[in-house]
């Protein structure tokens, strides 16, 4: 685990880019972020993305390298660490820390077909003969 708080809904989206493609430029990042966003939504300015990008990299969630002038940032955490610890933090705020609630919500609210099902099987089974 880190000692970084868990990001943000806007540090994840750009976690989301840079995971998906890295390092990349706070150009291409804001281009993708335009790009996805819901056509309805007011687009985001270069300047934000450069800004949110710029606090990421001091609170250790982004690195940063310089090639010939170019500034290419990639994440310095896993997309499994970070989505651990988002997790760790919504079962602690959301649902007083209790795995079994959080976990009984995610498959009550998602349409979770039978291969799925059997996936979790596995997996509950992993840990009890800890496998895992």
């Amino acid at each position: 685990m880190t000692n970084t708080p868990p990001p943000t809904d806007s540090e994840l989206a750009i976690l989301q880019v840079l995971w998906s493609k890295h390092p990349e430029t706070v150009r291409y990042i804001n281009d993708t972020l335009n790009a996805q966003r819901n056509p309805t939504d007011k687009e985001i300015g270069y300047t934000t993305t450069l800004k949110m990008m710029q606090l990421m990299l001091e609170k250790g969630l982004l690195k940063r390298t310089i090639v010939e002038r170019n500034h290419l940032y990639a994440p310095s955490v896993s997309r499994e660490v970070t989505q651990s610890q988002v997790i760790q933090d919504m079962a602690i705020r959301a649902f007083g820390g209790s795995a079994l609630s959080l976990a009984m919500q995610a498959l009550g609210n998602a349409d979770a077909s039978p291969e799925d099902i059997a996936k979790v099987r596995q997996w509950i089974d992993s840990l009890e003969n800890g496998t895992l």
